[in-house]
């Protein structure tokens, strides 16, 4: 977000200077100190007194900025050690033959591996670094070849695996020995690499276009089903033998703010800003309680009153922190293929609904601006690095936004045979277990 945009013709000079990407913390320094020179120059005061009183005065604003950033590395640290020493475990997702579940099957398993991690004292918050920790779901292509991927962490292993068996039979989950990012080398040399972000294009209360308002969970005929992952799929199997894309969704459990939990400022979860959004919508006194239809507020519109039910609905589920990252990758160096850069953000097009919500890309490796964001190309490959490791290490240092088990499960699920991708990855035949009730003797000839 754009510091200063009240302040007028400064406001939108930073405003446009962070939308374009723009580095200019450097300007803001020289003019900065260039007005406060011409400020004491006409008011009279020498410099020199106006640096001993800023010195005299540190005492009481060097504490307060010193505390705050300790306050923020140490924990970053102490966060940083309890993923780590966590661990995580990569596992490939193979499909089974025939899916005839809806994607409700997939937010059942995204609601039972949803954990809060709350510490039980500060001693686990501020010395052992206790957070929920983060899971990412990976759809991956290798020139065309599909493959799902999910990495976990250590703990909550069995908790994933025993849910998708659950809710997938036959589906077939194999721990990677090698981790499939260790292709790419970290620096990048003789490989072209690019790196996207996505999330809710708008504010977070409103939901995106979910399998609900495509009508899966009516469980239509396979012929009949309209998947909000096919277009995803068919892009993904139609790259070049040499492209590689890679689609990383990385979840963490969303919960409340507070001292308790590692933050200086408290902050409600995501279901009061949805709740004050619906007061809002409706025109209700956040003080009243009732239903909508009481006398003298505002009739709700169709669309109004189905946008209400969509973001009640999703309140009332598990809910996460959600970022998405998409990496193409050629190996071919200086080979960017602009067609199918269009291709993939379309691919997710499908959320968007209108009046409501929808997932669109928020920041890539690359400035409209070059000659004044990265004149020496020295930044973009720098990013491009840092977007590698990011993605290496399933972290996510963007702004988050939440979405809910729903939303989620419409973006990542295991899709049936509507998914007439000839390249994705399944199971090659139901496997089955012997009857119970065979004979144990010899059988006659």
């Amino acid at each position: 977000m754009a510091h200063g945009n009240g302040i007028p013709i400064i406001g939108g000079a930073l405003k446009w200077f962070e939308e374009e990407d723009v580095d200019y913390g450097i300007i803001l320094v020289i003019v900065g100190l260039f007005i406060v020179l011409v400020v004491l120059t006409i008011v009279g005061i020498p410099q020199s007194k106006m640096v001993t009183f800023a010195f005299l005065l540190s005492p009481l604003w060097l504490p307060y900025i010193t505390f705050h950033l300790f306050f923020e590395k140490w924990m970053t640290m102490v966060g940083m050690k309890f993923t780590i020493n966590s661990g995580r475990t990569v596992f490939e997702i193979k499909l089974p033959p025939d899916v005839f579940k809806s994607p409700e099957a997939m937010e059942f398993v995204f609601t039972q591996i949803y954990n809060a991690a709350s510490p039980d004292n500060l001693m686990e918050t501020y010395l052992d670094g206790k957070r929920p920790l983060t899971y990412t779901f990976e759809l991956v292509s290798k020139g065309g070849d599909v493959h799902f991927y999910a990495t976990v962490p250590n703990k909550f292993v069995f908790g994933f695996t025993d849910n998708m068996y659950a809710q997938y039979p036959g589906v077939e989950i194999t721990k990677l020995d090698i981790d499939y990012t260790a292709e790419l080398p970290h620096d990048l040399k003789g490989w072209s690499f690019m790196s996207f972000q996505f999330n809710k294009k708008e504010d977070e209360v409103f939901p995106i276009k979910t399998y609900l308002d495509f009508g899966m969970d009516k469980l239509p005929k396979e012929e009949e089903k309209v998947d909000p992952m096919t277009p995803m799929l068919e892009m993904l199997s139609g790259i070049k033998p040499h492209q590689q894309l890679w689609i990383q969704f990385v979840c963490v459990a969303h919960r409340k703010k507070a001292f308790k939990l590692g933050q200086l400022h408290a902050q409600a979860t995501w279901d009061k800003a949805v709740k004050d959004k619906i007061n809002e919508i409706m025109g209700r006194d956040k003080e009243k309680k009732g239903g909508i239809e009481l006398e003298g507020m505002v009739r709700l519109t169709t669309g109004e009153r189905d946008l209400v039910d969509a973001m009640e609905r999703n309140a009332g589920k598990a809910a996460f922190e959600f970022g998405c990252r998409v990496a193409y990758i050629s190996s071919k160096e200086n080979d960017y293929d602009g067609g199918l850069y269009s291709r993939m953000i379309r691919s997710l097009a499908q959320t968007d609904i209108k009046g409501r919500n929808g997932i669109g890309m928020k920041w890539r490796t690359d400035f409209n601006y070059k000659f004044l964001s990265d004149p020496f190309n020295k930044r973009r490959p720098a990013m491009k690095r840092e977007e590698l490791a990011l993605y290496k290490l399933r972290r996510w240092y963007s702004e988050f936004k939440v979405l809910s088990a729903e939303e989620l499960a419409t973006l990542f699920h295991l899709p049936g045979k509507v998914a007439l991708t000839p390249t994705l990855n399944r199971v090659p035949s139901t496997r089955g277990e012997a009857p119970p009730n065979l004979p144990t003797g010899n059988l006659p000839i």
